[in-house]
């Protein structure tokens, strides 16, 4: 071959577009909605289970004479296991592959859930030990998920995208809702419902494993399959592949050594952001029921209305952070949260001022998950992005262990129903209120990364 035809291919491959910006500069295909509907399912399916156990509990105080701290420790047993499900299935999702730790989430918590329908009457600390398995593989999920998606689909939408698989979450609350105005005081029936999501191997069967982790492990041309799946075209046409740094196995001494601060942002910000909403998901419709008088039946209508309005927050909050900006949607939706919560603490003559303020709360506080962690994800590189968010979002998570308890103590040692004075409102939601504000401020803080390409993160 000539030297000028060397020259000619030289130029030609330089002039070829990479894999990501042929993602980048062509409408999403059918098998990229595939993975982001996946991801969407997966976490509405899962999280269902999540949220219904605060209608299982509120049917249980009075058939199995919970006190306040027992109801505390069930509750606060399922943040226990999301926080150790986010250590674990991020760091495995980086070792392993994203769609690997995908399926043996499902797995673990579908197992856990059927075994919490065969119980004996009364065995709440039982309950509360299968809670934490339930919790592990839940929490793997979201932190499994939405790096997953974030590997393709285009830069310039990639906060939409990616949190979608987080938008839709509180449909799970939705149907929890449903779910007990359908089947009412049954509650082995209710639980049981919780492991349809055993389906959803069969839909990841027929998805690849992730470019990225391909690309970590020295495997090029499954990458290359991986994206070119995604792409719908042929592997020989699908554009190079950027460079990832050093090749190996992610390393909690490089996520220590060079991503410190990146972590402490995702953990503190997780934190003050989750204990409000989910001491809300978790006991919320105790509150409603025990505390304002409002019927098993109402609870449920309400919390359909909770989950609406959490939708429409969390799709916001996507939608303005590849407008907006991410910090400044986190800032502002924390502060406005935060707004409801001292509303909630001393406007709450009726159980009626007291769910205006909840429906605020879920609509920016958790709202505001339509983007947090797609937001933490990218605040690390490819190499360690599964493990930095599953690790800073498992700390954070904690606060799914402070917040039922604390509201648990607050409520005392007493049967429930028998117990529950308004004054416990006042000092919770200041509490949440002020862990809202700082949240928001602490978001501030992090790299702005709109509309910038995944792979130079």
């Amino acid at each position: 071959m000539s030297t000028a035809s060397v020259r000619a291919n030289a130029d030609a491959n330089a002039q070829q577009p990479s894999a990501y910006e042929q993602i980048d500069s062509q409408p999403l295909t059918d098998h990229q909605h595939s993975i982001i509907g996946l991801a969407i399912a997966g976490n509405i399916s899962e999280f269902f289970d999540m949220f219904l156990i605060g209608f299982v509990v509120s049917l249980l105080t009075s058939a199995w004479q919970l006190t306040g701290t027992a109801v505390g420790i069930i509750l606060a047993c399922s943040g226990l296991g999301t926080m150790v499900g986010s250590m674990l299935w991020g760091r495995l999702a980086d070792r392993f592959g994203s769609r690997r730790a995908f399926v043996w989430c499902v797995v673990t918590f579908v197992s856990f859930t059927l075994l919490s329908v065969l119980l004996p009457d009364g065995a709440w600390q039982l309950l509360a030990l299968l809670r934490v398995g339930v919790g592990v593989g839940v929490g793997g999920l979201n932190v499994v998920s939405i790096p997953y998606v974030q590997e393709f689909v285009p830069a310039r939408s990639r906060g939409m995208l990616s949190g979608l698989a987080s938008v839709f979450i509180p449909l799970g609350l939705l149907l929890g809702s449903l779910a007990q105005s359908l089947i009412g005081d049954h509650w082995r029936l209710l639980v049981s419902l919780g492991a349809l999501p055993i389906f959803l191997l069969c839909w990841l069967a027929r998805v690849p494993e992730s470019p990225s982790y391909y690309q970590a492990t020295g495997q090029k041309d499954k990458a290359r399959s991986s994206l070119a799946w995604a792409l719908q075209l042929p592997v020989d046409q699908v554009g190079p592949l950027p460079s990832i740094g050093v090749k190996g196995k992610p390393s909690y001494g490089l996520l220590f050594s060079r991503h410190r601060k990146s972590l402490v942002i995702v953990s503190l910000g997780s934190f003050c952001f989750m204990l409000g909403s989910f001491a809300i998901q978790s006991w919320g419709q105790t509150l409603l029921k025990d505390a304002f008088g409002f019927s098993t039946q109402m609870v449920a209508y309400l919390f359909m209305g909770v989950s609406v309005a959490d939708c429409i927050g969390r799709f916001a909050s996507a939608w303005l952070a590849d407008r907006l900006g991410r910090r400044g949607t986190l800032f502002s939706f924390g502060m406005i949260g935060a707004a409801g919560c001292f509303y909630a603490a001393f406007f709450h003559d009726s159980g009626w001022q007291f769910y205006l303020a909840v429906l605020v709360i879920m609509t920016f506080a958790d709202g505001v998950f339509g983007i947090l962690n797609a937001f933490g994800g990218e605040q690390f590189p490819s190499q360690v992005r599964s493990t930095g968010l599953g690790l800073g979002y498992g700390i954070g998570a904690s606060a799914k262990i402070v917040g039922p308890i604390f509201m648990g103590f607050l409520a005392g040692g007493d049967f429930v129903t028998q117990h529950i004075s308004i004054a416990v409102v006042t000092t919770a939601f200041s509490f949440f209120g002020a862990c809202l504000v700082i949240g928001a401020i602490t978001y501030l803080f992090a790299q702005e990364t709109k509309g910038k390409d995944l792979q130079e993160l």
